[in-house]
């Protein structure tokens, strides 16, 4: 599962390089797990999700906003451009 939520990310980022002097784009966990689908559901992996934009993280990369578990809905990084 973490590979899907992997390949989507990837692909997200390649297609945000794709447009001219844009120099990152914010991602929201909820929004990507939707993307990848059973979100929302009784069968939603967000702890996968959440874990799997952390890793992809940077040292020019930021957390805009987490849930105090670290994991859920709302996490939101800013993805420095290009990857």
């Amino acid at each position: 599962m973490e590979q899907i939520f992997s390949d989507k990310l990837n692909e997200i980022f390649n297609k945000a390089e794709l447009i001219q002097g844009i120099s990152g784009i914010k991602i929201k966990s909820g929004d990507l797990h939707k993307i990848v689908g059973d979100y929302p559901g009784k069968y939603h992996r967000m702890p996968i999700c959440c874990k799997v934009m952390k890793n992809n993280m940077k040292d020019c990369d930021k957390i805009l906003e987490e849930p105090l578990s670290g994991q859920g809905a709302t996490l939101k990084i800013l993805y420095e451009l290009p990857r």
